[in-house]
């Protein structure tokens, strides 16, 4: 064999291992990685490993050799109740007889082909408002949304809109006129817990402090509250003065009028009236205290909120 020719064939030997000993050193980081990546999330915990293994689920694509990979996630399906809501104002403000009207614009726009409402000359809107009730999904990516238009005189009328949608919510379509239906039936109330009424006492006395520096920016909210909880006092405050009417509470440990041991935890529900420039308004809040040192602290206000901070 010629010596140039040898000689190139031991330059390509030593470039093809070259690069499999590239690709190799490769190969080992990325395993090296994937453990240390697993590591990391058992470190973090059973919760942050079951997040990992129960996320969105995703379509990866197998990339070609210098391509990058594809990842698709499924979109939820978009609700179209705020659609519906939306075209009962304006086909209930709308009129044949006002083709250029902004009102009626918006109606044919967003439902082709319906049938416009005919009123009464000169007579004016009776709807004040217009809330989106429930929304029913049917086959076909068809909903019902059933929405309730409160008049000025304080009736209320119920309708039933049938509204087409894609699952990604890029489009909606109204496909029929709106159909008066019955409202919803009243539920039965179900029994109260709250059924131990706090005297007058340390624990009437916390609530009282605690709304008061809540609702009326008299004092620090921060004072009432068990250790590690956060709540922001409502600003601006919207009222000058809150009077407790009634405090009823779940455990009888409440009924004494005394403080019982620490950690000692109790839930209520504090009845009382505000005050501002405009009048007086009744107002309800359910909270969770717990003793403390002789004293009642704010654990938890579960009104609108389930839980407002780490409870102790």
């Amino acid at each position: 064999m010629l010596p140039g020719k040898q000689t190139a064939e031991n330059q390509t030997g030593a470039a093809a291992a070259m690069a499999a000993g590239v690709r190799l050193a490769a190969m080992h980081r990325r395993v090296r990685l994937s453990r240390l990546a697993l590591w990391a999330v058992i470190s973090v915990g059973p919760i942050a490993l079951g997040v990992a293994l129960t996320s969105t689920p995703a379509t990866v694509e197998a990339a070609a050799p210098g391509r990058p990979a594809t990842v698709r996630t499924t979109a939820a399906t978009a609700d179209p109740a705020g659609y519906a809501q939306l075209f009962v104002g304006s086909w209930l403000r709308s009129s044949t007889r006002d083709d250029m009207s902004a009102q009626t614009r918006l109606a044919q726009s967003m439902a082709p082909g319906v049938a416009l409402p005919d009123p009464a000359a000169g007579a004016p809107s009776a709807h004040r408002s217009v809330t989106e009730l429930r929304s029913t999904r049917r086959a076909g990516g068809v909903w019902s949304v059933t929405v309730a238009a409160q008049s000025a005189d304080g009736s209320v009328r119920y309708y039933a809109v049938p509204v087409a949608a894609d699952r990604a919510g890029g489009w909606f379509t109204v496909t029929g006129a709106p159909a008066v239906v019955a409202g919803p039936a009243r539920a039965e109330v179900l029994k109260t817990p709250y059924g131990v009424r706090v005297p007058q006492g340390p624990l009437s006395s916390a609530v009282g402090e605690f709304l008061a520096a809540y609702l009326t920016g008299a004092g620090e909210v921060d004072r009432y509250l068990s250790p590690g909880v956060r709540l922001t006092a409502v600003s601006p405050a919207p009222y000058t003065a809150v009077t407790v009417q009634q405090v009823l509470a779940v455990e009888s440990a409440t009924a004494g009028g005394w403080v019982p041991a620490d950690r000692t935890k109790v839930r209520v529900l504090a009845r009382v009236e505000t005050r501002d420039a405009g009048g007086r308004w009744p107002l309800a809040y359910e909270l969770t205290l717990t003793a403390r040192s002789g004293r009642w602290d704010i654990a938890a206000l579960d009104s609108g909120a389930a839980h407002t901070g780490n409870e102790r």
